[in-house]
């Protein structure tokens, strides 16, 4: 992840990297309707990435006691969804970016077209996989888990907090405001990545989750006011992704609002306040203690 980690952070983001980047792999073998869609779901959702949404899954279904098996699905579904926002945020009507992870941004590498009808396929196929059995979740839980990352990707949540993104190109926001943008835009995703994890977990109790949720929301903040500061301070070879691109966009951020000094101490910030939600769960929520200092260090 080319940022610094602890041994044992390090250790789970490679297991858990591992074991999703193995699921989608599974999920585009086979035969395909159309082997230019497969290959544009691939180009979309493979070969890079932090899979930090999916790290979410499993350091969270471990925080309450489950099992790493429990929640692939749901690590899948969670990437999928995300790969498909990167595709459709990139598009010429959108952000118009040209390089995502690295690489030629979908519709360059392919074409417009292809590159809406992989996003909506990714979708779609995270949510197939959201359905189908997994023996440790009852249907009840898993009809709850598809209404969470619907929740989370839809009008009241990523899409939504997109399209709010859009509105406000070339305006000036207060704080309140572009919280509430991100909160929908990044945050939601993350969490519904935490509630997913948590939720493959049998056992999980109604105080695990309202503490993983709180936990949730503040590191979906963090994430994006990293992202602001590494607008600024990054550069497009380590980001993968155009430097600058907000400033070029005359999109507010927390270091066009705060100043890049204090953007920083409020990531730090956020970092301890998430770290007090856990303060009841024992060792086996310490990977997710220490994403909250690695997603406000991060170099990418």
């Amino acid at each position: 992840m080319n940022s610094p980690t602890s041994q044992l952070l390090d250790g789970f983001l490679v297991q858990c990297q591992q074991r999703v980047n193995q699921s989608l792999h599974r999920q585009l073998e086979g035969d395909f309707t159309s082997v230019i869609l497969r290959d544009a779901m691939a180009h979309a959702c493979l070969d890079g990435g932090k899979r930090i949404r999916p790290v979410l899954v499993y350091g969270s279904v471990q925080a309450v006691g489950g099992d790493l098996d429990w929640a692939d699905n749901a690590a899948c579904a969670v990437e999928l969804m995300h790969s498909y926002s990167l595709v459709h945020d990139d598009l010429p009507a959108m952000d118009d970016d040209d390089l995502r992870r690295g690489k030629p941004s979908l519709h360059k590498a392919f074409d417009e077209a292809t590159a809406i009808l992989a996003g909506d396929a990714l979708q779609s196929l995270a949510f197939q996989l959201l359905a189908e059995p997994v023996a440790a979740i009852n249907s009840d839980t898993q009809l709850k888990m598809v209404q969470i990352l619907a929740a989370g990707a839809g009008f009241a949540g990523m899409a939504g907090g997109q399209s709010l993104d859009c509105e406000a190109s070339g305006q000036q926001l207060d704080l309140t405001s572009l919280e509430t943008l991100h909160r929908s835009k990044t945050g939601a995703l993350i969490k519904a990545s935490v509630q997913l994890g948590a939720l493959c977990c049998p056992q999980l109790q109604d105080t695990e989750m309202i503490a993983l949720q709180d936990y949730a929301e503040i590191i979906g903040l963090a994430f994006q006011v990293q992202d602001d500061i590494l607008d600024v301070t990054g550069d497009t070879e380590t980001l993968g992704k155009p430097q600058g691109s907000d400033k070029e966009l005359d999109k507010a951020t927390y270091v066009s609002l705060l100043g890049l000094e204090a953007a920083r101490s409020k990531a730090a910030e956020l970092s301890d306040v998430a770290l007090e939600s856990l303060s009841s769960f024992p060792a086996s929520a310490d990977p997710l203690r220490e994403l909250a200092a690695y997603i406000v260090n991060r170099i990418n």
